[in-house]
This record gives structure tokens, C-alpha cells and sequence, in this order.
């Protein structure tokens, strides 16, 4: 543990400070105690059915932001002491997002009934739980466009702190309103939940009311969605694929097995999603930033092969630990009708070690904007994870061949990360060290 706490200190360029790690475990008691009230008040099938939804509410949002995100934050923290181009990024995705939400927001409402029968299958009633998320939909633009700003201009304590007072509240209207409606009421806490933290969002905006009169129509400028488009559409297409495969792992689940095996997958997911969440988080946190600034492969490959040598073996015992553990975690975490998802804790863990592997090099297409690299890799993945899930589940007829699929998948998709920086990681140079096209 000492040597992971000297790594932290001794190499992570952006310092983890105890606010971050305070929204972290706050968005993880959040989810814990949101599953827990779905399990008792409404059981493993209605976590089915949540876990569609959740899923398509999670591409809709993309695609209601255009994937503007990340590019929003890079520009703005490009051109914060220049306002004519800051005027130019802001007002160009605020119109163009305006447009774009607006558009996908009438698309949602007006085709209620055909995505009710896609994400609810035998269920017909929840077509007025897709229009609460028609509307609210806005919101949540609203939100992560005042987000990326403040992200641009390195307000990280604010956003953080919006971020614990989001989840707050998030989680407190969620109880609310399954204990109230059960199934419906999770259902629509679902749907609102991220526009909700819109309300804590404004108290940031008044912060920085000074840019806008900087959002003007005359400032549009559409020669920048060229510029922006590819940090777009690397956030694009994973953001939007992987929930509408798991829409699609789901319902095979629910059309083959039934209800209550997609709930205990659905479950054995969001375990798999909370404890991975510090893992991740320090991932984003130095590794991204790291790689996009080194520029030979000598420390690359150090800074890989370090993290290798002094997480994984912490990430290892402690999915070691969870597997140890998993009756007493599912009864915790859920109730005892999730015991039969005991059983999906070996191949989903072993899935999971094998994805941070790949993930902790993967993050060097995204430091380098390597974007094809990245887009097929991605697509692979997707594929695999689909096609393998689907075959898996019809061989051993049940969900155990929906967490198998999980490290097949993840295992090939390892594999091709390793073609690609096979020879940066265990060549030998024949190149100069300081040859940045080594990276590339």
C-alpha cells in the first residue's frame, strides 16, 4: 500500500485532492444506496428494466451534447485570455448544441411509444417516462455546457463540489420516489437525475455571468465544429455504442431467459462499475494527462510498466478480496433474491482485471488523438462484446455466458492494444528514444 500511496504522491501531475476523492466515494454510496432500495422494493426484474433505460438515457445525453465535452474544455482553456475566440467557441456550441438537444429532445417525446417497446419490452405503460425525459432533456445540456466551461477555466473545486451536491440530491429524490412509486418513481429518477444537478449548476454560472454577453449569434462560427469534431466523435461513438449494446445484451437476456436473470446482470454490472470507479478515476486523472505530454517511448513505456508494477497487484488482491466476499456483497448490497448472481463474480472480475490492463495503454490513443487507432479498437470492442454475448448466452443458456463474453472480449480487445504498442512496450528501439513517432 505504501508504495501505491508514494506512487500518487510522487508521479500524479494532477494531485488527487481530498474533494476528489470525496465526489468519488459520494457517487459510490450514492449507487450503493440507490441499488439497495431498488432490491428490496422492487426486485431483480424491475433492475432490468432500469438498467435499459439507464443505458439509453446515457446515449441520448451524448448525443444531445454532439460529444462536445472534452473538445469545449480544450478550446476554452486554449482561448480564455482571448475573447473574440472564446466568443467564437461558446457561442458555436451553445447555438449548435441548442439546435441539436432541441431537435433530439422533440425526437424522444414525439417516438415515445417506439422506444418504450425497445427498452421496455412487454412493458407499454412507460411512454410518459420518456417524455419527462424529452423535456428535462435541455437541462441537461444546459448543465454540461457550463460544465466544460468551468472545466475550461480549471474551476475544479466548484465543478466538484456541484458534483457532490448533484449526486446529494440526486440520491435523496431517488429514495424518495421509489419509496413512493417504487418501479415508476425509479424509472423517473432516472431520467431527471442529471438534469437536477443543473439547479446546483447555476450558482457557477452566476460565477461567471461575465461571459454571457459572449454568446452571440453573430459569433458562430462553423469552420470550428471542424476543429472540435474529432475530440466529438472519439467521445461519440463509445459513449453511444456500448449502452445501445448493452440494450441490446439485455434484452436478449430478458427475450431468452427472462426478467429476473437481466436484473441479477444488470446488478452484477453495477458492482462491477462502483469498485472500478477509484481505478478508473486515477487513470483519468494522471495517466491521460501524462501521456499527452510525454513524447518518446522510454517513458511510456516506464510510465505503463509502473503503473503494472504498482496497481495492478493492489487491483488484483482486492478483486480477490471481492470474490472472497461476493455472498456477503450481494446480500449487502442487494437482498437475498440476488444470490444466484454469485455465480458471475469469477469471469466478470477476471473481465474487469484484463480491461484495466488494456485501458491503462488504450489511454495513449487518447493522448495523442491517435483517431483511427481509437475508433477501430473501439468498434472491435463493441462487436466482440456483442457478438460474444449473444453466442455465449444461447451456449450455456443463461447469464453466465453474458460475463464470459465479458472477458473474451475484453481479453481479444487486450490483444489488439498489445499489436498496436507491442513493439513501443517489449521491442527493441531502433529508433532514437526521443522519436515521438514511436507514439504514433
Amino acid at each position: 500500500m505504501r508504495r501505491l500511496i508514494d506512487y500518487i504522491n510522487n508521479n500524479v501531475l494532477v494531485k488527487i485532492t481530498s474533494l476528489q476523492i470525496a465526489s468519488v466515494v459520494t457517487r459510490i454510496v450514492a449507487g450503493l444506496l440507490t441499488s439497495k432500495a431498488i432490491a428490496v422494493f422492487i426486485g431483480a426484474e424491475g433492475l432490468a428494466l432500469i438498467g435499459n433505460l439507464r443505458n439509453f438515457v446515457s446515449a441520448f445525453h451524448t448525443i444531445s451534447i454532439l460529444g462536445f465535452y472534452k473538445g469545449v474544455v480544450k478550446y476554452v482553456s486554449d482561448f480564455k485570455e482571448n475573447l473574440e475566440e472564446l466568443s467564437k467557441t461558446i457561442s458555436t456550441v451553445f447555438y449548435t448544441g441548442f439546435i441539436a438537444t432541441i431537435f433530439v429532445s422533440l425526437l424522444c417525446y414525439f417516438n415515445a411509444e417506439l422506444i418504450n417497446d425497445i427498452i421496455f419490452p412487454s412493458y407499454n405503460h412507460y411512454t410518459k417516462i420518456i417524455r419527462v425525459f424529452a423535456i428535462v432533456l435541455p437541462f441537461y445540456a444546459l448543465n454540461m455546457f457550463s460544465f466544460s466551461i468551468m472545466n475550461g477555466f480549471s474551476k475544479y473545486k466548484i465543478l466538484i463540489v456541484i458534483n457532490i451536491i448533484g449526486q446529494i440530491l440526486s440520491v435523496l429524490v431517488a429514495l424518495l420516489l421509489i419509496y413512493q412509486m417504487e418501479l415508476k418513481g425509479a424509472l423517473i429518477s432516472v431520467v431527471i437525475a442529471e438534469s437536477l444537478i443543473f439547479l446546483i449548476t447555476l450558482v457557477g454560472i452566476v460565477n461567471r455571468r461575465s461571459l454571457i454577453p459572449l454568446i452571440k449569434v453573430k459569433s458562430v462560427d462553423f469552420t470550428f465544429l471542424k476543429k472540435i469534431s474529432s475530440y466529438s466523435f472519439m467521445a461519440f461513438f463509445p459513449m453511444i455504442m456500448l449502452p445501445i449494446v448493452a440494450i441490446a445484451i439485455r434484452s436478449h437476456i430478458i427475450e431468452n431467459i427472462g426478467y429476473k436473470d437481466a436484473g441479477f446482470w444488470e446488478a452484477m454490472t453495477r458492482i462491477s462499475k462502483y469498485y472500478l470507479m477509484f481505478v478508473t478515476s486515477l487513470m483519468a486523472l494522471y495517466i491521460l494527462p501524462r501521456f499527452a505530454e510525454i513524447d518518446n517511448r522510454a517513458d511510456f513505456k516506464k510510465e505503463v510498466f509502473s503503473f503494472y508494477k504498482t496497481v495492478m497487484p493492489k487491483l488484483g488482491l482486492g478483486l480477490l478480496l471481492i470474490y472472497l466476499l461476493r455472498p456477503f456483497i450481494v446480500t449487502v448490497v442487494f437482498t437475498e433474491e440476488f444470490r444466484p448472481m454469485e455465480g458471475l463474480f469469477l469471469w466478470q472480475l477476471l473481465g474487469d482485471f484484463v480491461k484495466v490492463l488494456s485501458m491503462v495503454i488504450a489511454y495513449q490513443l487518447l493522448a495523442k488523438k491517435m483517431f483511427w487507432h481509437y475508433i477501430i479498437t473501439e468498434a472491435f470492442l463493441v462487436v466482440m462484446l456483442y457478438i460474444t454475448s449473444i453466442n455465449f448466452i444461447d451456449m450455456f443458456n443463461s447469464i453466465q455466458g453474458a460475463v464470459v463474453a465479458h472477458f473474451v472480449s475484453y481479453l481479444l480487445y487486450f490483444g489488439v492494444i498489445l499489436l498496436i504498442f507491442g513493439s513501443t512496450l517489449f521491442g527493441i528501439d531502433k529508433v532514437d528514444d526521443r522519436d515521438e513517432s514511436a507514439l504514433n
